[in-house]
């Protein structure tokens, strides 16, 4: 069963998958926490949009490929002032979306400092483009193509990345996602 056929299970669908009595009692705990869960879920997500300052940013990053509401309130608040940003590259580089290697002549001098910048937005842009590799077939494809060239971590952050400088261009601009221009 897929996950989103288990969260629109029932407690009374369970007798009908199981045929052993710990089986049901388990799935029909499991069903119930689920259910509590979701629920609580969603009060704090309306508690927290009913308190937060919404601008303009919000209803735009909620167009970028991979954010819902939590990640697009997360990505406005951590960011702040776009503008403080001169160009793309510092915004990525603030939310840790790009390599700190220091390389000369072709050979690895060490890293700089990896842990600057900003450990939410990397969070939040990494969970969007998880999201947006499973939803999205052009995510997924470009996903694919880094995934043939190096591995798993990579490709995420690489997606992370171009989330991140679609969000800064989305925020700057003031107009909503294009997935053509991020991933061609």
């Amino acid at each position: 069963m897929s996950c989103a056929q288990i969260k629109n299970l029932l407690e009374s669908d369970v007798e009908n998958i199981f045929d052993e009595e710990h089986l049901i009692l388990s799935g029909k705990a499991s069903i119930g926490a689920i259910i509590f869960f979701t629920q609580k879920i969603k009060e704090i997500e309306a508690s927290i949009l009913k308190k937060a300052k919404l601008k303009d940013e919000y209803r735009l990053l909620l167009t970028v490929h991979g954010t819902g509401r939590i990640l697009a309130l997360t990505i406005m608040l951590e960011t702040g002032n776009i503008n403080r940003f001169p160009a793309v590259g510092n915004y990525a580089s603030y939310a840790r979306c790009v390599n700190s290697k220091r390389i000369s002549n072709g050979k690895v001098k060490g890293e700089g400092n990896r842990k600057n910048g900003n450990k939410y937005l990397s969070w939040a842009y990494v969970e969007a483009a998880n999201f947006a590799i499973r939803s999205y077939p052009n995510v997924k494809k470009f996903y694919q193509r880094k995934m043939s060239k190096t591995n798993n971590i990579v490709a995420i952050k690489a997606v992370a990345n171009k989330l991140a400088r679609a969000c800064y261009y989305v925020m700057k601009d003031q107009e909503a996602f294009d997935p053509k221009k991020a991933f061609c």
